[in-house]
C-alpha cells in the first residue's frame, strides 16, 4: 500500500499564495512572494508536482506561457459570482485525518467518539450543514450548562492559583515568559506550523526564523506573542467585546492576509472551510447580528470556563473574520482566565487531530461533547505546567503591579529617546521624584533599572519597543 503523503504547510502556502493572486501563477511568480523565500526553485518543483498529483493543482500553456492553476478554476460558469465562489478564501486547515494515523481515543467519552467517527467519514457520506443561526440562539447565559456544575467546579478547583485578590492579569503577567512560548507555540501547531518549540524559543530570542521554514510560520508565531502581551498589558480595557476581538484578530493576522483591510473588522467575502459538509455564513448583515450575539451571550455567562469553552464553541462556527478564526478563539478563550487570575489555558499537549475534528463535530453537528473533553484535557495539562512553575517563581512583587504601567512608560521613554546610562538615571530620579510617593520612590527607582537591564530582543514586545529603536538604544547603552 503507498505511503499517504499528507500535505506540508509549504503546500498550504502555496495554494494561499495561488488563491490571493487569482488563481493561475507562473512558477517565477511564486518565487517572488515573500513567504517563498526560503523555498529553492526544485523544492517548489516537487511540491508543485506533487499537488498536480493530489488534484490540487493543473497547468495551462507551454513554455514561456506555461502555469499553474488551482482545479477550483476548472467551472463552466465564468460570472463574476461563479468565480469569486471557485476562488473563496480557505479560512481553515485541511481536516482529512488518514485513518492510521488517528489517535485511539482512549481518553474521550462515548459521544465523543461517536461524534469523531461522524466527522471523519468521506464528506461525500455527511450531510452538508450550512451555518444555523439558532445553536447561537439556543444558548441561554446561566441556564444552558455545556460545562456541568461537577466540571466546572473541578476546573476551578485545578485553575486556582491564590490571587483572587489580585488585580486582573496578575498570574498571566507572572507566568509570562513561559506562556508565550508554550500558547504561541501550541496555537500555532494546531494550525499546522511546522517550527518546533526550540525554533520558537529561538525566533523570541535572536529573531531569526528556522532554516527551511517559511516566513509565514515564523510571521504566525511572533503574532501570537504580540496578541498573549496585548492580553497582559490591556487587563483594564479586555473582555468579550468588539475592541478585543477585533485587537486580537488584527494582531493574529498581521502579514497573514490578503489585504490588509481585512484586519480587525468584521467580514464581507464568502469564506469556505475544505474537508467538511459545513457552511458558513455569506450574508454580511447576519454574520454582524450573530457577531454581537456571541459578544452579549458572552458577557452574561458568570462561571469563567462555560465562558472560555463558549467561546471556544461559538467564534469558530461563525467564521466572523476572513481567516485566524480559530486563532482568535483560542487566545479569547484565555480572557476570563486572566480577569480571575486562574491558570490559563495553553492548549499543551494537545493532539491537532482531536482539535480539528472536534472544531467539525461543533460546524456539522452542532455537537460540543468531543470539543469538551478536548477543552478540559487541555486545562488539566495546563495546570500541570503553570503550578510547577508557580512553585519555583512564588509570588509577584506588589510594586511591580502596582506601577506596572509607569515601569512601561518609563522605559518606552528612555530607549525611544535613545538616553544612556547616565541621562536614564538623571531623568528617572526627576520624574519619580514628581511622579511617585517618598515611601516607593527608592525602590521604584530600583525596579526600573533592574527592567532596563534585562532587556533584550526576546522581551522588549512587552513595552511595545520596536526592534530597530532597541538596538540603536542598546549599542550605546
Amino acid at each position: 500500500m503507498p505511503p499517504n503523503h499528507a500535505k506540508s504547510p509549504g503546500n498550504d502556502t502555496i495554494i494561499a499564495i495561488m488563491a490571493r493572486l487569482g488563481g493561475t501563477i507562473a512558477i517565477r511568480e511564486f518565487l517572488d512572494q515573500p513567504e517563498m523565500a526560503s523555498v529553492s526553485k526544485r523544492t517548489l518543483q516537487r511540491r508543485l508536482d506533487h499537488l498536480i498529483q493530489e488534484g490540487e493543482l493543473t497547468t495551462i500553456g507551454a513554455g514561456r506561457g506555461f502555469k499553474y492553476l488551482l482545479a477550483k478554476n476548472k467551472i463552466t460558469d465564468r460570472s463574476p459570482r461563479a468565480i469569486t465562489n471557485a476562488l473563496v478564501a480557505e479560512s481553515e486547515e485541511v481536516y482529512r485525518v488518514p485513518e492510521r494515523e488517528q489517535p485511539k481515543g482512549d481518553w474521550l467519552s462515548h459521544a465523543a467518539k461517536e461524534q469523531r467517527a461522524a466527522v471523519t467519514r468521506p464528506v461525500a457520506e455527511r450531510k452538508l450543514a450550512p451555518y444555523d443561526d439558532r445553536f447561537l440562539k439556543a444558548y441561554q447565559p446561566n441556564v444552558t450548562e455545556y460545562l456541568p456544575p461537577a466540571l466546572r467546579a473541578e476546573l476551578a478547583k485545578m485553575g486556582k492559583v491564590g490571587m483572587v485578590a489580585h488585580p486582573a492579569g496578575t498570574y498571566l503577567r507572572q507566568v509570562m515568559d513561559r506562556l508565550i512560548i508554550d500558547l504561541s507555540w501550541n496555537s500555532s501547531r494546531l494550525e499546522g506550523n511546522t517550527y518546533s518549540i526550540l525554533e520558537t524559543q529561538r525566533l523570541f530570542d535572536m529573531g531569526e526564523g528556522a532554516d527551511g521554514k517559511s516566513l509565514a510560520e515564523a510571521q504566525m508565531i511572533l503574532n501570537h506573542k504580540t496578541a498573549i502581551e496585548i492580553l497582559a498589558e490591556q487587563s483594564e480595557d479586555i473582555g468579550f467585546n468588539r475592541y478585543t476581538l477585533f485587537n486580537l484578530h488584527a494582531a493574529l493576522a498581521e502579514a497573514l492576509l490578503p489585504y490588509e483591510e481585512a484586519s480587525g473588522r468584521l467580514r464581507h467575502e464568502p469564506v469556505g472551510v475544505t474537508g467538511t459538509s459545513f457552511r458558513p455564513l455569506l450574508d454580511p448583515p447576519r454574520i454582524e447580528e450573530n457577531f454581537e450575539r456571541i459578544l452579549e451571550k458572552a458577557s452574561a455567562i458568570s462561571d469563567p470556563f462555560e465562558q472560555s469553552f463558549f467561546a471556544m464553541v461559538h467564534l469558530p462556527y461563525l467564521q466572523p473574520f476572513i481567516d485566524v478564526n480559530k486563532r482568535v478563539s483560542r487566545l479569547v478563550a484565555n480572557v476570563p482566565m486572566m480577569l480571575h487570575n486562574l491558570c490559563p489555558l495553553s492548549f499543551v499537549g494537545v493532539p491537532r487531530e482531536d482539535y480539528l475534528q472536534a472544531t467539525l463535530a461543533v460546524y456539522e453537528l452542532h455537537k460540543i461533547d468531543y470539543l469538551r473533553d478536548v477543552f478540559v484535557s487541555a486545562y488539566r495539562k495546563s495546570c500541570d505546567r503553570y503550578s510547577a512553575i508557580r512553585q519555583v517563581i512564588g509570588e509577584p512583587d506588589p510594586l511591580h503591579v502596582r506601577y506596572r504601567r509607569d515601569v512601561h512608560r518609563y522605559v518606552q521613554h528612555i530607549v525611544g529617546n535613545g538616553l544612556d546610562k547616565k541621562a536614564a538615571i538623571a531623568w528617572i530620579f526627576d520624574e519619580s521624584t514628581r511622579e511617585i510617593s517618598p515611601e516607593n520612590r527608592a525602590a521604584f527607582i530600583e525596579l526600573v533599572e533592574n527592567v532596563l537591564s534585562s532587556l533584550h530582543e526576546g522581551n522588549i514586545a512587552r513595552y511595545r519597543l520596536r526592534l530597530p529603536a532597541f538596538r540603536k538604544w542598546f549599542t550605546q547603552w
